[in-house]
C-alpha cells in the first residue's frame, strides 16, 4: 500500500500533485472509501463531524470534498459482524480516506476488525490519513494525543517506522515546543508537521511534502 499521511489533509498544489502521483489516475476517476472510526474515540468528535466527512461539508473540502468519482463509507466498527463481505468493498476501491480522532481507538479497530491485517495485499491502493488517520500507522502515538479512555497503551501498528505529531502550530497546544517533549517520550524518529505538510511513504521511500513548516526528530528526540 503507498501513503500520504497528512495532518489536515490535501491542503495545497504540492500534496495535491503528490495525491494524484500515488494514484496514478486522475481524482475524478478513483473511487474512495471514508473511515471515521477515529472520531467516536474523541471527546471532541461526534455524530456533526462524521456526517461532515463522509457527506464531503465544506469543511472537508481538501478530504473527502476533494472530487472523488465516488464515496462510500467503511466503518470498522461494524466490519466484525458482516464476515468478510467488507473485504471485497476495500480491494474495489481505489483509496482509503482515513480521517481524524483518535489514533490508538483507530488502532483498536484496525485490529479488531482485521483491516490492519489485510493492508499488506493492498499493493495498488493509497491510504490518505488526516491527524490520527496518519498517527495510527506509527509505531507508537504518544501519550499527549491518547484521549481514549480504553487505551491500554500508546502503540499504533507500526507499519512504518516513524511518529506523527500533527497540526503543528495550529492550536496553542501544538506547539514546537511541545513537538520537542513529545518526541522525547516517543525515543523514535519522528515528523512534527503542520497544515501545509504531508508525508508520502511508497515501499521505504519516504519523502516529506510541504509548502509549510515541518520538523524532523531523531530517535533521541532531538
Amino acid at each position: 500500500m503507498k501513503f500520504l499521511l497528512t495532518s489536515g489533509g490535501v491542503t495545497n498544489p504540492s500534496i495535491h500533485a503528490a495525491l494524484v502521483e500515488l494514484l496514478g489516475k486522475p481524482i475524478s476517476e478513483c473511487h474512495a472509501l471514508c473511515v471515521p472510526t477515529a472520531q467516536w474515540g474523541h471527546p471532541l468528535c461526534g455524530p456533526a463531524s462524521a456526517r461532515g466527512f463522509v457527506a464531503a461539508e465544506p469543511r472537508w473540502s481538501h478530504f473527502s470534498g476533494l472530487g472523488w468519482a465516488s464515496l462510500g463509507l467503511l466503518e470498522l466498527t461494524a466490519l466484525p459482524t458482516v464476515g468478510e463481505r467488507w473485504v471485497s468493498w476495500v480491494e474495489e476501491a481505489d483509496v482509503l480516506l482515513v480521517d481524524g480522532g483518535d489514533a490508538t481507538y483507530l488502532c483498536h479497530w484496525m485490529r479488531e476488525s482485521g483491516l490492519a491485517d489485510l493492508l499488506p495485499s493492498l499493493s495498488g491502493k493509497v491510504w490518505v490519513g488526516v491527524s490520527a488517520g496518519s498517527m495510527v500507522l506509527a509505531p507508537r502515538i504518544g501519550s499527549y494525543f491518547v484521549e481514549w479512555a480504553g487505551a491500554p497503551d500508546d502503540r499504533g501498528l507500526g507499519v512504518v517506522d516513524f511518529a506523527i505529531f500533527p497540526h503543528l502550530g495550529a492550536f496553542p497546544t501544538n506547539t514546537p515546543a511541545d513537538a520537542e517533549r513529545w518526541a522525547a517520550e516517543i525515543a523514535d524518529p519522528a515528523y512534527a508537521i503542520d497544515e501545509q505538510t504531508a508525508i508520502k511513504v511508497v515501499g521505504d521511500t519516504v519523502e516529506v511534502v510541504s509548502e509549510g513548516d515541518w520538523t524532523r526528530f531523531d530517535a533521541r528526540g532531538r
